[in-house]
């Protein structure tokens, strides 16, 4: 297996748009609040092409199987550095799971985020998500805060 991980490209788009629409089928059963039918998380075009944000691929002999991206955000006037990557977009083909590519991917985005001159790097996953947890926990995120919500009618 020859594993590269390299930016994504706009022509690559259609593939990438799969890829989010797996990613929010895997989410659908943790998060009751997302809308039925086709939603979109990503302005995918827009992430590619800005220059606070890479959107990388991961490429095995030729094949695009995973995806990630970070982006600079502006941090809180209270926290103690005044950016850091937001990473997301974090998706793997079923086939390839369990071989290691989305801590290559993680590890680019982290390389990338440092290049930056950026000191923290965040996240988001469900607390449910045990799977997707224990990759990042392995990767050496920690916890940070547990969001809380409540339906009221």
């Amino acid at each position: 297996m020859t594993l590269t991980i390299r930016e994504a490209l706009e022509t690559e788009i259609e593939i990438l748009l799969n890829f989010e629409s797996g990613i929010i089928a895997a989410e659908r059963p943790f998060d009751n609040t997302l809308k039925e039918g086709e939603i979109h998380y990503y302005n995918l075009l827009e992430l590619i092409k800005s220059e606070k944000a890479t959107v990388i691929v991961a490429d095995v002999n030729n094949e695009v199987v995973g995806s990630g991206y970070a982006k600079i955000l502006k941090a809180k006037p209270h926290q103690k550095y005044s950016e850091y990557a937001y990473l997301g977009f974090m998706y793997v083909k079923p086939e390839f799971r369990g071989q290691g590519i989305n801590q290559k991917i993680l590890q680019h985005l982290i390389a990338w985020s440092k290049e930056q001159n950026l000191t923290e790097v965040r996240l988001e996953v469900y607390d449910e998500n045990v799977i997707a947890k224990n990759a990042y926990l392995k990767a050496g995120f920690k916890s940070n805060l547990l969001e809380m919500r409540m339906e009221i009618k």
